[in-house]
């Protein structure tokens, strides 16, 4: 670290911890350079930039002195050491969590910013698999957990490569996801709070479903093979009197052949492109969720008490 950086850090840290009170004399440049070791030109620079940051003041012909300034109160507030003990008890888990020294300042950093940013309502973070949809599951959130919650959202995808990503989701009261999720997240982010709720198909899935004609050719097209048997049986559920029903992965070498006969293709969120190459007419829809407003009220909303 520079010299300048460190004299500059060392009367920051006085000033925070109360070593330095508002009105305390600094030494003259000259002193306070013989004393640190440094030229004088760099104790002029040091004190130019503290006293561009308010944190200290020069009086003709008496010196440089400490200001009254926010961080300078602050220090001398009756419960700073608490403070200090609870930051330093932070500082201990993140260590403990194998948290680096410089990933815990950024998410200090982000959760103040956040913070500031909402005021004091709760902040959750929806990790979704695709934007739109999370999106949509963002606004939902917000609608059933009302105007005392700020929910945003980012994708699986971001977390993985995105360090930024994933100080900004650890930072929130909590990360909302889908159950199949939370071991992979928890591996990402170690401290951040991972709760995890289910999702069910819309009103309008459900009705579009029900609407198909009982001699359809049915298509159901999945995006992931492990998601397959779920999302068959669930479409079975609700259009059960359709009894031609062929589901599939987007990419099996068979899905072409599939789509050439089929009358309704019904597809998972990110194989649209796929469902667009059925024939001209094919009545398609995407199978859409929400999350599942028992699971809002029964997991979600009594996270709200501990978090205001």
């Amino acid at each position: 670290m520079p010299v300048r950086a460190q004299l500059k850090g060392a009367i920051e840290f006085a000033i925070s911890f109360g070593e330095l009170t508002a009105g305390d004399a600094l030494p003259s440049v000259r002193e306070m350079a013989k004393l640190a070791g440094v030229a004088p030109m760099t104790v002029t620079q040091v004190y130019s930039e503290l006293k561009a940051e308010g944190l200290v003041e020069a009086r003709k012909g008496a010196g440089t002195f400490i200001t009254d300034s926010s961080q300078a109160r602050a220090a001398q507030h009756s419960d700073i050491d608490t403070l200090h003990r609870e930051i330093d008890q932070a500082i201990d888990k993140a260590l403990e969590l194998g948290i680096s020294a410089a990933d815990f300042s950024t998410i200090v950093k982000t959760r103040v910013d956040y913070r500031q940013r909402i005021g004091p309502r709760a902040h959750f973070v929806m990790a979704g698999l695709f934007p739109d949809a999370t999106n949509s599951y963002c606004r939902l959130l917000g609608e059933q957990l009302g105007s005392r919650v700020l929910v945003e959202g980012t994708t699986l995808d971001a977390l993985r490569h995105d360090p930024q990503a994933r100080a900004f989701a650890a930072s929130s009261d909590c990360v909302v996801t889908f159950t199949n999720r939370h071991k992979e997240l928890k591996q990402l982010m170690p401290s951040a709070r991972i709760v995890t709720i289910r999702f069910i198909p819309s009103e309008t899935t459900r009705m579009q479903l029900a609407s198909l004609m009982p001699t359809a050719r049915l298509l159901v097209l999945s995006q992931f093979p492990d998601f397959l048997p779920s999302f068959r049986s669930a479409v079975r559920r609700f259009a059960s009197h359709v009894t031609n029903v062929t589901a599939i992965n987007f990419d099996d070498p068979m899905v072409a052949d599939h789509l050439k006969v089929c009358d309704a293709v019904v597809y998972a969120t990110g194989t649209e492109k796929t469902a667009e190459m059925a024939r001209p007419g094919t009545f398609m829809f995407e199978y859409r969720h929400i999350p599942d407003p028992a699971d809002v009220d029964r997991v979600l909303k009594p996270l709200l008490t501990h978090t205001a």
